[in-house]
């Protein structure tokens, strides 16, 4: 919600991240029938919470989706592995690259070979810094949250958080989400826009865990803060320029103008906030 930055599509205005629902359906190559299950699509938020580890994620890929392109390594894992090299597991990264979760593990043997998150929700753009923001505040909130995660999760029924991840990428700032209330029983309904004054704190703790400087978390969490202040993000701010320009010219002539304005603030460097209509 607070990242949102592409709100239209061929001259229509849709979500305010439509990127989300545009990804999902241009790879969803199902078969509709109310009459049949229906597989998983393989762009999708996820099955449910982790509780052991990234290996879990592994092998839900591996066990409910059939493989698109059976190809086989030359070596094996286990004639790697004999001769002290690091696996390859050619046929699970080829296979994971089939698989679009909104949060994707991701084994690479680059370099002794590593685990790591892509974190497929985070929007591009507007600027460098409204990305490293976005990034920031992201895994602040991950950091922060982690020494209470046993208390979190049972609060939020993981329907629930996809329900809220499609909202807010729908709605953007004005995006109500399901959220508990830590303390007693129950969730609510509240403004995301609250939610996110309520996060920033445990963010900034977050950050701080990982060792960030206190005057690094605040210039990039200011910037967050600044767009909740000002309520303005990267769509809402295309929304409301390309509103103004219809008002002057044609539709095609507008979303020209609008895409010329972008790139020069773009270039600035100047967070989304301070943009002016």
């Amino acid at each position: 919600a607070i990242g949102a930055n592409s709100p239209t599509l061929f001259g229509h205005t849709l979500w305010h991240e439509t990127r989300i629902p545009l990804f999902k359906q241009s790879i969803d190559t199902r078969h509709a029938d109310r009459y049949r299950w229906r597989e998983p699509a393989r762009v999708n938020f996820g099955q449910g919470w982790v509780r052991r580890g990234a290996g879990e994620l592994f092998q839900e890929v591996a066990r409910i989706y059939p493989p698109l392109l059976p190809i086989c390594a030359a070596q094996s894992p286990a004639w790697e592995m004999a001769r002290g090299q690091t696996p390859s597991l050619a046929e699970l990264r080829l296979h994971q690259s089939t698989v679009w979760l909104w949060n994707r593990p991701i084994y690479d043997d680059a370099d002794g070979g590593h685990l790591r998150i892509e974190m497929r929700t985070l929007p591009a753009g507007p600027t460098a810094i409204d990305m490293v923001a976005n990034a920031a505040f992201l895994l602040g909130l991950a950091e922060g949250v982690r020494p209470r995660i046993d208390e979190i999760l049972p609060a939020i029924p993981f329907n629930i958080a996809e329900y809220n991840f499609y909202r807010a990428a729908q709605h953007g700032l004005d995006a109500g989400l399901v959220w508990p209330e830590f303390g007693q029983s129950g969730c609510r309904e509240q403004p995301v826009c609250a939610i996110i004054e309520q996060l920033l704190p445990v963010a900034s703790q977050g950050l701080a865990m990982i060792g960030v400087s206190v005057d690094e978390s605040a210039r990039y969490l200011g910037v967050i803060e600044r767009r909740l202040q000002r309520r303005q993000t990267g769509a809402i701010w295309q929304r409301n320029m390309l509103a103004r320009l219809k008002q002057k010219m044609p539709l095609d002539a507008a979303l020209h103008q609008l895409l010329e304005v972008f790139i020069d603030y773009s270039a600035e460097n100047l967070p989304v906030a301070e943009w002016q209509i």
